[in-house]
């Protein structure tokens, strides 16, 4: 990644597939000049370095005398594109043929291959976006959900930025303040000002924790909640995760014992991803598969966001499920009475009455054959994870690891400045804390961050992008 600013890359911005239309991006000072040399107008004189920025034009890219291709050429003059930078795209023919036609063209002709992700280092290396807006791009590339693609969008406008930097002003200036004090006490005074800063600083914690706390629902919105289906053989684990899939994706027999392995599928529910995992009944058993897939079940459990656990509400309960319930005891769960259309041995009131002083497990009545009860439990595991419909208006959720480690390092040292005044050291004891808590601040936005670790981000871009 550590390329010459100065060259002009060129890469596809488009899938690579059959489709209507298919995308070559140019980006750099010589971007309008190698299209003076591959494009020709209907007319055959016009040169797209004199027309206007912003406009788009009609002709062929040809390769001396040879024609590529009929295409529309977009013209964007820096600083007004995306990377900052002179940049053309020529929207062609979208067959896979065509469009390495026309890129082979351009690269020919003075462009070089761009890396992946080349697009957006570049916008943030001339300052048109920070390093939260550029991961905010591929996030939205990568987007699962409806709320993962919200708050993707929500962070590309810069809410992460606008509030790190509000954060960051104030950590300044007062630590310009204290600085500004030691060198002149004679004309500045820092009597009591510990007990301003502790206020401010208390302030600036409680915005970290909250940003911090959004952490695991970020996680959530991005990744997809970690489901796993628990339940003793025939309890309808597989039949659920047919009706949740829309199809028959795990099979479904009278036999009990018949999923032996881990079936796994993402689903999407009122806009939330699901990883999901149909697992082996639970119960004891002599046969060695069925035991090897037991365990996994109960493996999984343990690392699951969420569990489904699925009884056969036409059966009393046995000691199988005494297991179970251990299983889930410190997990996020959702209780599923399965076949409700038949004849029920148990109750909502039973089962609340073998979970005494655990937190409040909702538990639905369903029927995986009829459907019955299916969007009451999708409204329940809405409500579960989000506490109802989000907004993104005034929200801010942190979805990358990166940011939520910066985040968690500003905290300490924070905290080490409240110590600091606490025990009441000396005024650069503060200082020192406070630029670090800026420092780690500023890694968020790409103002504290080394070239390596901008290349390291913008690696795991798609090409063209």
């Amino acid at each position: 990644m550590n390329q010459d600013l100065s060259q002009t890359i060129a890469a596809i911005s488009t899938a690579m597939t059959e489709s209507g239309i298919g995308i070559v991006r140019m980006s750099g000072e010589k971007a309008f000049a190698i299209a003076d040399k591959i494009y020709k107008s209907k007319n055959g004189k016009k040169l797209l370095s004199q027309q206007k920025s912003h406009t788009i034009h009609y002709g062929y890219i040809v390769d001396g005398e040879d024609t590529i291709d009929e295409v529309l050429v977009m013209l964007m003059r820096g600083p007004h594109s995306y990377t900052g930078e002179d940049t053309v795209e020529v929207n062609c023919h979208g067959g896979i043929l065509v469009v390495k036609k026309v890129l082979e063209t351009v690269i020919k002709y003075g462009a070089r291959p761009a890396q992946p992700g080349e697009f957006t280092k570049r916008a943030f290396l001339n300052g048109k976006m920070d390093l939260s807006q550029a991961e905010a791009v591929i996030d939205i590339i990568q987007s699962k959900n409806e709320y993962a693609l919200k708050s993707s969008v929500s962070q590309l406008k810069g809410n992460i930025k606008s509030k790190i930097n509000e954060i960051r002003s104030e950590i300044l200036y007062h630590t310009a303040f204290i600085e500004t004090a030691l060198d002149d006490p004679e004309h500045i005074s820092v009597d009591g000002y510990g007990d301003k800063l502790k206020v401010i600083v208390d302030k600036h914690l409680n915005e970290i924790e909250k940003l911090l706390a959004s952490a695991d629902d970020g996680r959530i919105i991005k990744e997809g909640i970690n489901t796993v289906i628990l339940g003793k053989p025939n309890a309808g684990k597989s039949s659920l995760l047919n009706v949740l899939v829309g199809e028959e994706r795990a099979i479904v027999t009278d036999v009990a014992g018949t999923t032996r392995d881990v079936i796994q599928e993402t689903i999407n529910l009122q806009g939330i991803s699901l990883n999901i995992m149909d697992t082996a009944g639970i119960r004891s058993t002599e046969d060695i598969v069925e035991k090897i897939g037991v365990d996994k079940a109960i493996h999984h459990a343990k690392e699951a966001d969420l569990i489904i656990y699925v009884i056969d509400a036409s059966t009393n309960l046995d000691e199988n499920d005494d297991k179970i319930l251990k299983i889930i005891e410190e997990k996020k769960t959702i209780i599923l009475l399965n076949k409700s259309d038949l004849d029920m041995m148990i109750r909502k009131e039973d089962i609340e009455h073998i979970l005494p002083g655990k937190a409040f497990v909702p538990i639905i009545e369903i029927s995986a054959r009829s459907k019955k009860g299916i969007l009451e439990f999708e409204d329940t595991l809405k409500e579960m994870f989000y506490k109802g419909d989000l907004s993104f208006n005034n929200e801010i959720y942190i979805t990358n690891v990166r940011q939520k480690t910066a985040l968690q390092d500003a905290y300490e040292s924070l905290i080490r400045v409240k110590e600091s005044i606490e025990n009441g050291m000396p005024e650069d004891f503060y200082s020192i804390d406070l630029m670090d808590a800026y420092e780690f601040l500023g890694s968020i936005t790409g103002e504290t961050v080394g070239e390596d670790l901008i290349d390291e981000i913008f690696s795991k871009f798609c090409m063209g992008k």
